[in-house]
């Protein structure tokens, strides 16, 4: 047997860092394991202790990019407790709040960190030099989510202005209409990138994926939904833990969440668009037909397109909610403590953002749980690879080394809320 061994100190292009090890004998993938080495940063242990009301603000500083899903959870789990369940203005204003969330975080995704992969270029900076105006388009793009999150939030990297129950302030209309012009430019702007993303080369790669995302009978999935996937389940979020067992690798500081029966499901863009795609406003559909996309997307490297999909929805419903708005009579409903356990799941741009809170008649939380979607998709990432690998065994390892940190791309894995890429070591036979 010879071993190779393929160093990568820090790969670029997503967040956190790891390692892959990949053990080849003659034929055939007998080992390979996605190491994420990173060490828990204990926000379920600092979170005891503290008063409910915390919750958003400590748990939105786990991710700089997705913050939003993290504060929602934690909104969503506490006023499962409580009883309290903002709607009319405030809950669209919430919806609005997602829409800037995921516009930043998947553009920035599919121009920054992904595109570069097929257009064979190291990074975005080189990719600039040839194709300035993708790079500035992403950028006004990023933008426009940034001044949605900062009108709502406060700011617009770990947003201050939620709470449970609602808004510290309501934004006025004329500060919302004032959005309007960029983004009608926007919507036009992302019906574009997704005619871009679509002409991107893909390789042949279908898989047969058990998708899981939050479904709701009326809306595409930000805030709320029940559990379903493609295998049939169908279940609140309070059944999350009977559905999704987490367990220790030794091979990885992330915890991995398989089904009761061990197999790994597919949480983001990929399951929500294949379980949630008649809720696409016309226009994302429009653009998802145009492009030729089928009502389920199983190649993982097309997810891409899905994003740029979901960011047309994510400007179109930024757009009805603006257009429709009137500032609530208060920004937040009041909210009082009682012991119990809540369950809150929002749609991170990366899947399923899990929360589960237990806290006692004073409001002071006991016990807390936080499940980061890249944690789920860990396990189907590792079952991606083995699958992609095993027909390229004989590419060079510096090809192959770069093919398996696209394929890990596709999933715009946030490692460090689970727990950077790559130290790739191969051993043939």
């Amino acid at each position: 047997m010879t071993s190779k061994t393929i160093k990568v100190d820090y790969i670029a292009r997503v967040e956190g860092e790891g390692a892959l090890y990949i053990k080849l004998d003659k034929n055939r993938v007998e080992e390979l394991q996605l190491r994420i080495f990173e060490p828990p940063r204990f926000f379920e242990a600092f979170l005891e202790g503290r008063d409910f009301r915390e919750a958003p603000d400590i748990t939105a500083r786990i991710c700089g990019i997705c913050p939003v899903a993290y504060l929602m959870s934690a909104c969503h789990a506490m006023e499962w407790i409580t009883g309290d369940h903002p709607d009319g203005a405030i809950r669209e204003l919430r919806r609005l709040l997602y829409c800037g969330e995921w516009i930043e975080s998947h553009v920035l995704h599919i121009y920054m960190l992904h595109a570069p992969d097929f257009l064979g270029y190291p990074d975005a900076i080189t990719l600039a030099k040839d194709h300035p105006e993708l790079v500035k388009r992403a950028l006004r793009l990023k933008k426009i989510g940034n001044q949605l999150m900062t009108v709502l939030g406060g700011r617009e990297i770990h947003p201050i202005n939620i709470k449970v129950g609602g808004f510290y302030k309501a934004p006025t209309r004329a500060r919302l209409e004032a959005l309007v012009p960029d983004l009608e430019w926007a919507l036009e702007a992302a019906k574009e990138t997704v005619r871009v993303v679509a002409g991107l080369p893909f390789p042949d790669f279908e898989q047969d994926y058990d998708f899981m995302a939050l479904h709701h009978p009326d809306e595409y999935p930000f805030n709320e939904g029940r559990l379903v996937s493609s295998a049939g389940l169908d279940l609140g979020i309070e059944d999350y833990d009977n559905t999704l067992i987490e367990e220790h690798v030794a091979h990885s500081t992330s915890l991995h969440s398989n089904t009761p029966g061990g197999s790994p499901v597919h949480l983001g863009p990929l399951a929500r668009y294949a379980l949630n795609r008649d809720r696409l406003h016309p226009g994302a559909r429009q653009a998802a037909d145009a492009v030729g996309l089928g009502e389920v997307v199983s190649n993982p490297f097309k997810s891409i397109i899905v994003r740029a999909v979901e960011v047309v929805y994510a400007v179109e419903e930024a757009l009805r909610i603006i257009r429709a708005y009137n500032p609530p009579a208060e920004p937040a409903l009041a909210v009082t403590p009682r012991a119990g356990t809540g369950y809150g799941a929002t749609e991170a741009p990366r899947g399923i953002c899990y929360h589960r809170y237990t806290i006692n008649a004073e409001g002071i939380i006991e016990n807390a749980k936080i499940v980061a979607p890249t944690s789920v998709n860990q396990s189907m990432i590792e079952s991606d690879l083995r699958e992609y690998v095993q027909p390229r065994m004989d590419l060079p390892e510096d090809q192959l080394r770069y093919e398996c940190e696209q394929a890990i791309r596709n999933y715009d894995p946030c490692i460090s809320c689970s727990c950077h890429f790559l130290d790739l070591t191969v051993e043939r036979t």
